[in-house]
């Protein structure tokens, strides 16, 4: 590591692909035009069949590590992905979404065990398949909130393409994404945080969503019944008091701006 590299703190991004040959190229790019000096950037291709693996490799001089091989799905890539990291500040950005400029610099200069952010969602952002900003909203940062399962009514949840959190905080919650989840584990990964850690927001846009057609993102009631099982199983770990808290907390405390 070069003296200047080893002043910024080790960002992980993993990506998973599987035939996403239209896009992943420019979430690579997203990804290494950030010009982020301590960068570990890690892709787990699942045996992509399209253009997938050649467009990796014209890049993999620049990649901590890649593999093409085949998985069982998106989630366990991203574990896989983990499992060769090494940074202190993480996140994971899907092949057919991006990192907005600037995101990266921007994370190493307000997150860390320092400055007791251990995990922030930028604004959310949602790109049409040309990159054109469809949407922003203001974020969903409560944990009250999804206890008390609003997101079957509006259908708001934390972005995944713009939250990023600490090794350590990742450790905490058992270093794995749960796979028992087809669409919602990222959901899970959250509620998982919440028993450690406050979650912050930033105004700044850090990762944008790219809705397309095809997803399987797009079937929103089979996420929020995943959704709704994930709840359910953390607040049965929840103790007795950790239930009344709850219950008597006001649902619509403030968001928590770093910004």
């Amino acid at each position: 590591m070069s003296g200047a590299a080893a002043t910024y703190p080790k960002i992980t991004v993993v990506t998973p692909n599987y035939n996403q040959g239209d896009f992943i190229e420019q979430t690579i790019k997203s990804v290494l035009g950030q010009n982020y000096p301590n960068l570990e950037y890690i892709i787990i291709d699942g045996g992509s069949t399209d253009s997938s693996v050649e467009v990796i490799k014209r890049y993999e001089q620049q990649l901590a590590h890649w593999v093409s091989e085949t998985d069982k799905g998106m989630y366990y890539a991203i574990n896989k992905g983990f499992e060769h990291s090494s940074g202190t500040i993480m996140c994971w950005i899907n092949s057919d979404d991006i990192l907005w400029e600037g995101a990266l610099h921007y994370l190493a200069s307000v997150m860390g065990e320092e400055r007791g952010v251990h995990w922030l969602q930028g604004y959310p952002t949602v790109i049409d398949k040309t990159g054109k900003v469809l949407y922003q909203r203001d974020p969903v940062a409560s944990k009250h909130l999804m206890y008390a399962l609003t997101f079957k009514v509006n259908g708001a949840f934390i972005q995944q393409e713009s939250t990023f959190w600490t090794r350590s905080l990742w450790e905490k919650a058992g270093a794995s994404l749960n796979t028992s989840y087809k669409l919602a584990a990222d959901f899970d990964l959250w509620m998982q945080f919440f028993h450690h850690q406050k979650l912050y927001c930033s105004r700044r846009s850090l990762g944008a969503f790219r809705k397309r057609a095809g997803q399987k993102s797009a079937d929103q009631n089979a996420y929020k019944k995943e959704a709704e099982r994930s709840v359910q199983a953390h607040r049965r770990s929840l103790t007795f008091l950790e239930r009344l808290k709850l219950y008597f907390s006001n649902r619509t405390e403030p968001i928590l701006w770093i910004d």
